[in-house]
């Protein structure tokens, strides 16, 4: 079975944009509901026309993002980031454009065509498609060992030995990874799976001595590791006893970034949003029993610290008034986390509750011991990280005289990592009060801890280079020719676009004037030009009342404004014939300067005209 037939057969189809007929991918656009696709990731809610979340590409407190129905377009009136509804999956999931319109096309059960493909449409083929491919076909592999009598009978015993429900490892797709050097390479060697691929995906390393490759998970329990949207981008081994290392994760790869995953996002991300909670655990096992356990909105970090990425995909499942509870096994371990993580929940406008487990508990053996009901009273007593640092560190150091020193030495630095200066002073003065020490000498002491950041903090967020003053009047001309469509033939008669200095609104316009015939949608548009995402997003969402002598007057101001800008540069090119005496060019460019003014007035009188 050749490279291409196996990719086929797991997905069902090419997903090359150019073999992807138009008139398919405008049918997929037509069926799918922008505010249904994007409120997987984002909390949304109604407001007017639009809906309103926190922007999942840039910190903000106060929602900024919108989202039309209508028109099928989102838009960030923070950061500019804009585009349909392909565009977001682009954007948010790192998603190529065919695998964007593959999900949505399945979403809404619409089949796309499989067409034959030459060795060179193979070539092309994206790497990223090829490996969720076989990240595919490799789970449906470790299944299979898991539930095969006398391979997997180890492992379902230690499974059960856990108190794994049936459900559970279904849900979670559970595996078995079997003994023996080269189960799944052989495996793939079989069934035609290219093996550079398997083994770029993590599943198989080469042979430090000789040809071919041996498994890099080896009589493991294997966890795949799932998107938000359910497709399997990694996998997690833990071993059957106490052999090192106990857990083994999938490398870096296309598909996988740690940075970016949580595990168990896929089946929480439902109920963190019933909830307004999340959970987030640090182990694979730690999610499936609290899931056994009735509590379904955990997730795992795949042994990596909470970056960015991971607070803005918790906070687009529990919105602006949700909760994220860090759960930890130890006093150390939770200190240590929630000063780490302090910077990053705060950048982000999340506040952050932390629960540390009795002594030699984790989740797993909590929820085992305890039940879900006793877990979720030690939530109800979460703490947020400030606080819980305070306590820690009074219960640590007592309040003698060396204990205050020791305990504002410890607070220092994470006050002054607070972004927000209303919070930081309130807890300043919170700890003032616990330790009976003025404000003042602790504020020092935090300005020192703080240094250079605390002059400035804040994200700052660079508007697109269209919102400029410049081409404001280009801007307002390209919205009114997509919401005002009896305008385009003054704009076609009088070249209005032959005066844009934008080539991105200069290309949308001409878009728009080649398609007047029929009316044309703005996230038509955003697929047929390249790079005009957010601009054509943000002209979309503008909904300003035009006629056509407001629409006149626009285009005279523009003209009046293009000529003379042209004027500017011509007079640069007049004064630089002057000094260098060269008379011919001077010549010409007199008569160029007497034409331009002949043809400004007689523009300018042709439109007013037309009022």
């Amino acid at each position: 079975m050749t490279d291409h037939q196996v990719i086929n057969r797991t997905w069902g189809c090419s997903f090359l944009t150019g073999y992807i007929p138009e008139e398919k991918i405008a049918e997929i656009r037509t069926a799918a509901d922008i505010v249904d696709i994007i409120s997987e990731s984002v909390v949304l809610k109604k407001s007017g026309r639009n809906f309103l979340g926190l922007c999942p590409f840039h910190a903000e407190k106060t929602p900024s993002f919108s989202v039309n129905r209508e028109k099928q377009i989102f838009y960030c009136f923070g950061c500019g980031a804009g585009g349909n509804v392909f565009t977001f999956l682009m954007k948010h999931d790192g998603m190529s454009f065919p695998e964007a319109v593959r999900v949505v096309a399945g979403k809404y059960g619409i089949e796309l065509p499989v067409q034959g493909q030459s060795p060179e449409q193979r070539r092309r083929y994206s790497e990223r498609e090829k490996i969720l491919a076989i990240n595919l076909r490799a789970a449906e592999f470790f299944r299979g060992a898991l539930y095969r009598k006398g391979t997997g009978d180890r492992a379902m015993a230690y499974l059960h030995r856990r108190q794994m429900p049936a459900e559970v490892l279904e849900d979670f797709q559970i595996g078995f990874a079997p003994a023996g050097w080269d189960n799944l390479a052989s495996h793939a060697r079989q069934t035609g799976l290219p093996l550079p691929l398997v083994e770029k995906a993590g599943l198989i390393v080469p042979r430090k001595s000789g040809d071919g490759y041996y498994d890099r998970f080896r009589e493991r329990i294997i966890f795949p590791i799932q998107d938000v949207g359910g497709r399997v981008i990694g996998f997690g081994g833990r071993v059957l006893d106490d052999t090192l290392p106990k857990y083994l994760n999938s490398p870096e790869n296309p598909v996988y970034h740690k940075s970016r995953s949580l595990y168990g996002a896929h089946q929480a991300r439902n109920h963190c949003r019933q909830t307004g909670t999340v959970f987030v655990v640090e182990g694979y096992f730690d999610v499936l029993s609290l899931q056994q356990s009735g509590i379904k909105n955990a997730v795992a970090t795949l042994g990596t610290s909470l970056t960015v990425d991971h607070v803005r995909m918790l906070r687009g499942f529990v919105g602006e008034a949700g909760r994220v509870v860090l759960v930890y096994d130890s006093d150390e371990a939770g200190i240590r986390a929630a000063e780490r993580s302090i910077q990053v929940f705060d950048k982000e406008y999340v506040d952050a509750q932390i629960i540390v487990l009795p002594a030699g508990h984790d989740p797993d053996s909590f929820v085992c011991e305890h039940g879900g009901s006793r877990f979720a009273a030690l939530a109800e007593k979460a703490q947020s990280v400030i606080p819980f640092l305070m306590d820690s560190a009074k219960n640590r150091h007592g309040l003698s005289v060396e204990g205050k020193v020791k305990i504002v030495a410890e607070m220092a630095s994470p006050l002054a990592a607070l972004a927000d200066p209303v919070k930081r002073a309130l807890y300043i003065r919170e700890l003032s009060e616990r330790l009976g020490i003025e404000e003042s000498a602790l504020l020092e002491k935090i300005r020192a801890a703080g240094s250079d950041d605390f002059k400035k903090r804040a994200e700052q967020r660079q508007l697109p280079d269209w919102k400029n003053a410049e081409n404001r009047l280009e801007r307002k001309i390209v919205a009114m020719m997509l919401q005002f469509p009896d305008i385009l033939d003054n704009i076609d008669q009088r070249k209005v676009l032959d005066h844009f200095s934008d080539s991105v609104l200069r290309r949308i316009g001409a878009y728009v004037l080649a398609q007047r015939d029929r009316p044309v949608r703005a996230s038509e548009i955003v697929e047929a030009i390249e790079g005009s995402e957010d601009t054509v997003a943000a002209l979309a969402m503008e909904d300003e009342p035009w006629n056509r002598k407001s629409g006149l007057q626009l285009i005279a101001q523009l003209l009046k404004g293009g000529v003379g800008r042209s004027r500017d540069d011509l007079m640069q090119e007049i004064l630089a014939a002057e000094k260098g005496s060269d008379e011919a060019s001077l010549d010409r460019l007199l008569a160029e300067k007497y034409k331009q003014a002949v043809r400004r007035e007689k523009e300018k009188m042709a439109l007013l005209k037309k009022e």
